[in-house]
């Protein structure tokens, strides 16, 4: 008897000859690649690269926010054409309701999506205060944005997101604007979490030792247009469970911040003119 194998999932995320121009600005220009669906985890990726070179135009074609010039963009083989909650965004800025507390921010989601998302008002308080408690903001959950610093805001919107229990979280710098002590509670909890939840994620950051350490596959984009101009997984080291700190004094890690920060170098480089006299 033969047994049939199931057809192999589509790629979670997947772009074909990828162009945006705005007017006579190219921002990124002919990118392809595939994000493939492996059973049990999903892909953790940090985009590093030039100012203005295009990585949150990238997102932001994920995300359904921006058309493409040219090319598309498939989700699980069908074609962005709006936002959608398969789909969450963490941005630099903090994005929560300022009227509304931490747990009615985290149940807000839920409550707009209910339609499909069957869930009971009981089962949304509940999934919401057991977001409180994993990004740590026990005590916390009856206050309001004003009351709360920037990285206990930046975990409400981590929460927000994982309440729709996306497969995609596309992040745009998230931590940049926190302070270096909140900055590496945050990088220890989002790599936690990855591990827990296994969605797919893209982050935007400007620090390579950021990159390396909340990653298993680091892009560096090219200058403007934007593409994809290496593709390092090989030397970054797994880091879950280890703090920050900890990770980065390991030989390992040393080593992939050196390979990355290189490649980093070859890209930023200054383009010189060539003489054609």
């Amino acid at each position: 008897m033969t047994t049939l194998k199931p057809p192999p999932a589509p790629p979670v995320v997947e772009c074909s000859n990828l162009s945006v121009r705005f007017g006579s600005f190219t921002a990124i220009n002919d990118i392809s690649f595939k994000i493939e669906d492996i059973p049990g985890r999903g892909e953790f990726i940090a985009i590093v690269g030039p100012s203005g070179c295009g990585k949150s135009t990238l997102l932001n074609c994920i995300a359904g926010f921006q058309k493409p010039t040219d090319g598309q963009v498939l989700v699980r083989n069908k074609p962005i054409t709006s936002p959608g909650r398969d789909r969450g965004m963490i941005f630099q800025q903090y994005s929560s309701f300022p009227h509304l507390s931490v747990l009615k921010n985290i149940m807000f989601g839920m409550e707009i999506n209910h339609k499909t998302m069957p869930l009971s008002s009981t089962d949304r308080r509940d999934r919401a205060m057991r977001l409180v408690h994993e990004v740590g903001l026990d005590g916390h959950e009856y206050k309001y944005p004003h009351q709360l610093s920037g990285g206990q805001q930046q975990r409400v919107a981590i929460a927000r997101t994982l309440a729709l229990e996306p497969p995609i979280i596309l992040m745009d710098e998230p931590f940049s604007a926190l302070d270096e002590p909140t900055r590496l509670e945050m990088q220890e909890l989002i790599v936690n979490l990855w591990y827990r939840v296994q969605p797919t994620i893209f982050v935007i950051t400007h620090s390579i030792t950021e990159a390396v350490y909340l990653s298993e596959r680091v892009w560096i984009f090219s200058r403007a247009p934007g593409q994809i101009a290496y593709d390092i997984r090989d030397a970054i080291p797994p880091t879950a469970g280890i703090p920050p700190l900890i990770a980065q004094e390991q030989p390992d890690f040393k080593n992939a911040v050196k390979v990355v920060t290189e490649a980093f170098r070859r890209v930023s480089a200054p383009q010189i003119p060539t003489n054609n006299k």
